[in-house]
């Protein structure tokens, strides 16, 4: 305690530098640090290790590009219409000129990047995207000064790099065209190639044939520009150092959101076959050394004291996912969530309550575990006010500081939550109530518990943290109350 008192008045001055590693369907029991056993992730541990580590930290929806709007804006995504899952081809969702994490940091003096998957579309809406010329508006007009991305996610086409609005190593002789309805006539499909495919699918991504895997959407032309599977890893791990390296006179905010362990899976042989798991835990492996690469550059460029790292995820785990790489089959004992029930897409635990790493050495005391709610949508103002960043009036909508919780000196956080997988869920303290929903209690492709049921759910996370116990019928004033705090949220805002 006394330590971290010590370090609580030590922080006088901002962090010099503020990486968030955004990990892809990384969930709450993969990595090793929150007791997984089957693997072993040495990386991430350090960053337990060294830090605080939040064992009720939270993504804002169980699917990734609500989730990735609602950090980048500080407003829940389900306010506004078309921020679900977006195709590749999508327009941007986040209005140029809106005050972002980014561009809140980059007001404050600090240089901003962001490396890896983005999945919150490029270009206007109502005008289609022309890959062959340069790309706009997309993160450069969000508020961050380099951007090295893939468009949507690996499953999705156009499987190129666009590094400033612009596709890297495109021929010109060799133009990109994608179509989400209707084939290119004369090329390869997922169901026309079925059986020269190096990895089959097991529902949907059978569309374009890229790299000898199939995708969602059709794609024709930029055959120099194809990124290399089993590379990507080492690609974004190499670009975000580069960025690193670029600002290590200067504040920076890097925005790392990783492909792994989102599916295809398809890990650098230096991994496949290592983690006994098949390529899921292959890919955990593959991420756990991008975390190891960037740590390591902090290292050697003698930044790591005073840069704050986060590593958290975009949401719960799923196992298979659209492909036949044994994800299921050579689970084991492994347990994805870890002791929350669903996962992807579902409103229980499992689908947003995720890691939650924290470390700054000259403000965070080492291996720290607080159990204080933090969610996603407050890392905006959280971030402001530790860089010394004026939040424009109107901003952050959803979002509050809770800085204090980052740095491990408030052990309650946030008292009220919600979470989004198509419907709602709400949180006040250990309760939590789960709106009626139709729909299956099981998805039919993933086999992922949804959370749906035609009457409300409560449960009390504290006596109750699997979600088993269904109080609605004996507890009918609270839920009554816990309803009617759901709708007051999802008719304003704070």
């Amino acid at each position: 305690m006394l330590s971290a008192f010590l370090l609580m008045l030590a922080v006088s001055a901002s962090p010099r530098g503020v990486v968030v590693v955004y990990a892809d369907d990384i969930g709450y029991g993969d990595l090793s640090c929150q007791g997984a056993k089957s693997v072993s992730t040495p990386h991430c541990d350090r960053l337990a290790k060294e830090g605080l580590r939040l064992t009720a930290g939270y993504s804002c929806a169980a699917t990734c590009t609500p989730s990735r709007y609602a950090l980048m804006t500080g407003e829940y995504a389900f306010r506004k219409k078309g921020t679900n899952i977006l195709p590749g081809d999508a327009a941007l969702i986040i209005e140029p000129g809106r005050p972002t994490l980014p561009s809140v940091l980059r007001s404050a003096g600090y240089a901003t990047g962001v490396v890896g998957k983005w999945h919150l579309g490029l270009g206007a809406a109502g005008t289609p995207i022309d890959w062959n010329k340069a790309i706009s508006p997309g993160p450069r007009d969000i508020g961050f000064d380099h951007s090295f991305i893939m468009p949507a996610t690996g499953d999705r086409v156009p499987c190129v790099y666009v590094e400033n609005g612009l596709v890297k190593n495109l021929d010109p002789a060799d133009p990109i065209s994608i179509d989400y309805k209707k084939p290119f006539a004369g090329l390869p499909t997922g169901v026309s190639d079925r059986a020269s495919l190096r990895m089959d699918w097991s529902h949907g991504h059978n569309m374009a044939v890229v790299n000898g895997i199939g995708r969602i959407g059709f794609m024709k032309g930029g055959t120099k520009a194809l990124w290399s599977d089993e590379t990507m890893a080492d690609t974004f791990a190499e670009s975000a150092v580069g960025f690193i390296e670029s600002q290590k006179d200067k504040p920076f905010f890097l925005f790392l959101a990783t492909h792994d362990i989102h599916v295809p899976r398809v890990p650098h042989p230096r991994f496949a076959g290592k983690s006994g798991m098949g390529p899921r835990g292959d890919c955990i492996l593959e991420f756990d050394d991008t975390v190891g690469k960037v740590l390591g550059a902090l290292d050697r460029l003698g930044l790591a004291r005073d840069t704050m790292v986060i590593l958290t995820s975009d949401n719960g785990p799923v196992l298979d996912d659209g492909y036949k790489d044994d994800a299921v089959e050579k689970l084991g004992a492994h347990k994805p969530a870890g002791p929350w029930r669903g996962g992807k897409s579902s409103l229980f635990e499992g689908g947003t309550r995720v890691p939650f790493l924290v470390r700054w050495p000259s403000a965070i005391a080492a291996g720290a575990v607080s159990d204080a709610t933090f969610s996603q949508i407050d890392m905006l103002a959280s971030l402001a006010a530790l860089c010394g960043a004026k939040v424009p009036k109107g901003a952050t909508p959803d979002g509050l500081d809770h800085s204090r919780a980052l740095l491990g000196t408030d052990r309650s956080g946030r008292e009220i939550l919600v979470q989004q997988a198509g419907g709602l869920a709400v949180r006040k303290g250990p309760w939590k109530y789960i709106e009626p929903r139709n729909g299956p209690a099981r998805f039919p492709n993933t086999n992922t518990e949804s959370g749906n049921a035609a009457k409300g759910q409560l449960f009390n996370l504290k006596e109750d943290p699997g979600e088993t116990d269904n109080r609605i019928a004996r507890e009918p004033g609270r839920a009554k109350e816990m309803a009617n705090l759901l709708e007051t949220i999802r008719a304003t805002s704070k």
